[in-house]
């Protein structure tokens, strides 16, 4: 999974950025006037992998990872005339979208509205978004309408077809609607899946706060979208040994890091869920779309083990960890044999039976 970091100038998305992977990228006040994109590939925090390791005690432990990318500054009216192809790629590429708002004040570094509102700054880079995707579709309605008068009679039922999806489309962002919003059918997004529209992605909001701001000016803002994040804080604090970050979390009365909320906010928004794989080579953490089937949680593992799926030995993880291993669940029932059909549960632990 990609999360891209953006927000306006000055916002404090890179010192996020660090807060979030414990990178040490350096903060300018100024745009160097190059895109610059910062990547750090961070282990997804969950207690169960370690309680699984501790159990099976295996040569490698392996969690999920989530890349986060702190991309360049989305400046008011970027979007009016279409993104830039480079900054429009960078966006695009992610699976989905961390705005960074900012609510400190800092008079060496200015906010570009000369006032702190991250509630307007969302907005505004929302319509960004928005104006983005409209640039898009409209380069190509035009072109479908110059061409949907050609080709064979198949293409041009297939140019309709698009046609008709992109018009609605650009009803609903007329309407500043974002296209995430829209209950758009399995296919047809899979039929946009080349136009990089940024409005059709997930969005996680994130409030930038001072040190000594603990949020509640911001309560009415947050939400299952919107967080609050003291990122300097956090980025300092994120540099320390273990115990001493825990130490100092407790002391400002942050009760668990900000990237364990971003990723537990990044898992629901997107539908996402854990299941795991055990024995003594490897304990690991696989990610899975919320209501995945077997054969589809065991393509995320290896591309054979789908195509040959046969069954999926299965129990949940709070049956394993009261048995205390996989040959007690076994003799307590719970461990089962599953078929093409079975939904994966959060916490699942696999073992997939297959032949090709």
């Amino acid at each position: 999974m990609q999360i891209g970091i953006i927000g306006l100038p000055n916002s404090g998305k890179t010192t996020i950025f660090n807060a979030l992977t414990r990178s040490e990228t350096s903060t300018t006040a100024f745009s160097s006037g190059q895109l610059e994109v910062h990547t750090a590939v961070v282990d997804v925090p969950d207690p169960r992998v370690d309680r699984l390791s501790a159990m099976f005690k295996p040569k490698k432990t392996t969690y999920a990872t989530v890349t986060f990318n702190d991309i360049a500054g989305l400046g008011k009216g970027a979007g009016k005339s279409g993104l830039s192809g480079a900054l429009l790629n960078a966006i695009a590429a992610n699976d989905a979208l961390m705005l960074a708002a900012r609510a400190f004040e800092d008079e060496a570094v200015p906010h570009p509205e000369d006032s702190i509102d991250p509630v307007r700054d969302f907005a505004m880079m929302e319509e960004e978004l928005i104006l983005s995707d409209m640039t898009v579709l409209d380069k190509r309605l035009e072109r479908l309408a110059t061409g949907k008068s050609r080709g064979t009679t198949d293409e041009r039922k297939r140019m309709a077809a698009e046609e008709e999806l992109l018009a609605r489309l650009m009803q609903a962002l007329e309407a500043e609607t974002p296209l995430r919003e829209l209950d758009l059918s399995e296919a047809e997004q899979k039929a946009l899946g080349g136009f990089g529209l940024l409005s059709l992605k997930p969005l996680l909001r994130v409030i930038n706060g001072a040190d000594d701001d603990d949020g509640s000016a911001y309560a009415d803002a947050l939400d299952e979208r919107t967080m609050f994040l003291r990122g300097k804080l956090e980025a300092e604090i994120a540099q320390m040994a273990s115990e001493e970050a825990a130490e100092f979390l407790a002391d400002f009365g942050i009760e668990e890091p900000g990237l364990n909320r971003a990723i537990r906010f990044c898992y629901r928004m997107m539908g996402l869920e854990s299941f795991f794989t055990v024995g003594d080579d490897e304990v690991r953490a696989w990610t899975v779309r919320r209501g995945a089937l077997a054969p589809v949680a065991a393509g995320v593992i290896h591309t054979d083990l789908q195509k040959g799926f046969i069954r999926a030995e299965t129990v949940s993880y709070d049956d394993l960890i009261e048995a205390g291993g996989l040959v007690e669940a076994r003799k307590l029932g719970k461990l089962r044999l599953e078929g093409k059909e079975y939904v994966v549960q959060d916490g699942d632990v696999l073992n997939i039976r297959y032949n090709l």
